[in-house]
């Protein structure tokens, strides 16, 4: 077995960290603990996965399995128990998280806060789960801990006295963040109760974390804090500079609570980082970012786990600790690649059947990694529950409570076969879009159709159908839908609902109800831009044109428009434009590796070949796998006599694709030059040749 490289690992989690906003609090000195800990190991973004929901999201990066592996498939799930809904437990996963891991090989090892961890789990070590900080009544009536909140028993009285209420947060927690609380009329405006909730159930977490590092032994901790998640999903529309249509006395009032959340995080961190001392390896991570500039959604889409829609596709990862390397940039890290890492720290094996992968480039020296087929199979305890375990009614109605709150959830249904029919429904939804990110659309197909069979009337099921579709090349049946779907004319009444504030919570049936009837009058521009790709793959670039700009007219912050847009004018030949195109999508996300591409391509068409090798670097540096990126980038690198990474660029390219006719035939010139490997040059000129005779059968049949 490897050497094991960590004394110990702390695992840190910041839901809905972002670098968009830490970057301009370091630079202001605001967060200086944070800025001592980049400086002193590694930094990069963590890409995400869809669909961006932190239940499963938070136990991709507990497992390094995707949604599909592990079992939890979104909020919401059926109580078999009672016969109607419940949150997702820790019963919910199907697999071993990392705890559970290190608890069958003896390790001491601790978890607080994890999303989906009620009931706690029996772990070689404290477990406190997400129901531990939430106060249930009045601070003047008991709040007893919920059943299951801690483990082991013997210490549930000393973390029930640990526990923050909401009416414990006074002036001086709440003025530093909001100096202008005394304005607000508490009885409209519900924005300091919700404050101190946050603020409260943050602190309790913080309390239960710093107490273990204070009093008990332990080789890992993982400590989930969702404070800066949920007070981005409060606050960030008072987030400056003000948004269109934000009261501006509000905006005033409200307006540092963004930032002041980070402070009070890095502020938390630099307690925890001074428990944990010196000799342990740190990971700090977050599963998504979230919007905070010109990408803020004005409305919140009405749709379960509409409030998604403000997350962005990359989180932060921070490193540091023995072996690992100083003020260094980490590339291409995915939040599937925080558990494999965290056993190659402890030298244990990764299982092969984890889907992420160990993060070498952020070690000094590339570290020994060890494998076994899977960690499903090592028998002995782990600390795991039977599935069949009951969580207390009460404890899964706070839960509940806290989901609508943040307007993931409606209220369920009275009905329990309903709630437990939509309860299934949102389910089969979010597990096929995990199919359909990982380009499973087979498995997603048959979800679909029946979502679309079942529910008609709704466009988010018709959008994915079409995206289903036109992957699996069965273009007619999605221009179908489409063509179905643009032609549809909404009821007069929906017409004249007109524009206003999207639907919230708090409003009454029949402002959902007007709201969703203006929904329905919404102009629908992905549907022109997923028409548009289908005239692009069937060479109709200026009718593809044509729908991309409408659709342009309608959204023009519509995700990959702008890069669609561009590669149509490419394929037109007009370059400019289509540079231009890819400029605006940078403009909108200067984090897309795809618009980098763009610009690459439209830089190699020019004969620019530095700054088109430049742009190509960016691209895979955001995401390493993007197999047409190092193709590029081996072309310019090729152009400008750098032989040898070119090469190298190539051959990643055909190892992440390895039908990339056109890198082959490139590597079998580059490799056929003095000095080459001409054993590797006949290799890939083969390749090269059959490839091209298999398309031109192709082409013939």
């Amino acid at each position: 077995m490897p050497e094991s490289l960590a004394k110990k690992v702390l695992l840190i989690g910041w839901d809905a960290a972002d670098w968009k906003i830490i970057n301009p609090l370091i630079d202001q000195g605001l967060m200086p603990t944070l800025d001592d800990f980049v400086n002193h190991g590694v930094m990069g973004n963590l890409a995400t996965l869809r669909p961006i929901l932190s239940p499963m999201l938070w136990n991709s990066i507990a497992t390094g399995k995707r949604a599909d592996k592990h079992g939890i498939h979104g909020f919401m799930e059926p109580d078999p128990q009672t016969g109607g809904v419940r949150p997702v437990t820790s019963t919910s996963r199907k697999v071993k998280a990392i705890w559970n891991i290190l608890t069958q090989r003896g390790y001491k090892t601790h978890v607080l806060g994890w999303f989906a961890g009620h009931p706690a789990e029996p772990i070689n070590g404290i477990s406190a789960s997400d129901l531990f900080p939430y106060a249930v009544a009045p601070l003047d009536k008991e709040w007893p801990l919920p059943p299951g909140a801690v483990h082991p028993e013997s210490l549930r009285g000393t973390f029930a006295a640990l526990r923050m209420h909401p009416e414990e947060v006074g002036e001086a927690a709440i003025l530093p963040w909001i100096p202008r609380a005394a304005e607000i009329d508490q009885e409209k405006d519900k924005g300091l109760r919700s404050f101190a909730k946050i603020l409260s159930e943050n602190c309790s977490i913080h309390n239960a974390a710093t107490w273990i590092l204070q009093h008990e032994p332990w080789d890992f901790m993982a400590v989930y804090y969702n404070g800066i998640d949920h007070f981005c999903h409060g606050f960030m529309h008072f987030h400056p500079p003000r948004m269109e249509g934000v009261p501006e006395d509000k905006f005033e009032i409200y307006k540092g609570v963004v930032n002041g959340a980070y402070r009070f995080h890095d502020m938390m961190l630099q307690a925890l980082l001074d428990l944990a001392g010196p000799d342990t390896t740190v990971l700090l991570v977050s599963d998504h970012g979230f919007h905070s500039d010109h990408l803020r959604p004005r409305g919140i889409p009405m749709e379960p786990a509409g409030p998604a829609v403000q997350h962005r596709q990359f989180g932060i990862v921070c490193m540091k600790g023995a072996h690992i390397k100083q003020d260094e940039r980490i590339y291409g890290a995915t939040l599937l690649d925080v558990t494999p890492t965290i056993l190659t720290l402890f030298g244990l094996p990764v299982g092969e059947d984890m889907d992420g992968r160990v993060l070498v480039q952020a070690f000094e020296e590339p570290p020994a990694i060890q494998r076994i087929p899977s960690w499903e199979n090592e028998a002995g305890n782990c600390g795991m529950h039977p599935a069949d375990l009951r969580m207390d009614p009460a404890a899964a109605q706070a839960v509940l409570q806290q989901f609508v709150a943040l307007g993931y959830i409606q209220p369920p249904s009275e009905d329990q076969a309903k709630a437990v029919e939509m309860a299934v429904r949102e389910q089969q939804y979010n597990l096929a879009r995990v199919y359909l990110d990982t380009r499973r659309c087979s498995e997603a197909l048959p979800i679909f159709e029946e979502l679309h069979k079942k529910w008609p009337d709704q466009p988010r099921f018709v959008q994915h159908l079409a995206q289903c579709y036109l992957a699996l090349r069965r273009r007619a049946e999605a221009k179908t839908l489409l063509e179905k779907l643009l032609a549809f004319k909404p009821p007069a009444q929906a017409q004249a609902a007109g524009d206003g504030e999207p639907a919230t919570a708090e409003q009454t049936p029949a402002q959902q109800d007007s709201e969703a009837l203006k929904e329905e009058a919404k102009p629908r521009p992905w549907a022109d831009l997923l028409l548009g790709i289908i005239q692009f793959e069937e060479g109709d670039m200026e009718s593809a044109l044509a729908s991309l700009l409408k659709a342009e007219q309608s959204d023009p912050h519509l995700p990959d428009l702008h890069l669609r847009i561009g590669e149509t004018y490419l394929r037109l030949r007009r370059n400019e434009d289509a540079g231009r195109a890819f400029q605006r999508a940078l403009e909108i996300d200067g984090d897309s590796p795809e618009a980098h591409l763009g610009v690459a391509v439209v830089h190699l068409r020019q004969r620019q070949n530095e700054e088109a090798a430049e742009q190509a670097l960016l691209a895979v540096g955001l995401q390493h796998f993007l197999p047409l990126g190092h193709f590029h980038l081996g072309v310019a690198l090729a152009r400008l006599g750098h032989r040898e990474r070119a090469s190298l660029a190539f051959e990643t390219a055909v190892g992440m694709l390895p039908g990339l006719v056109a890198a082959h035939r490139w590597l079998a010139a580059l490799y056929t030059q003095p000095g080459g490997d001409l054993e590797k040059a006949v290799r890939h000129r083969s390749i090269y040749l059959q490839m091209r005779r298999q398309r031109q059968d192709q082409l013939s049949t």
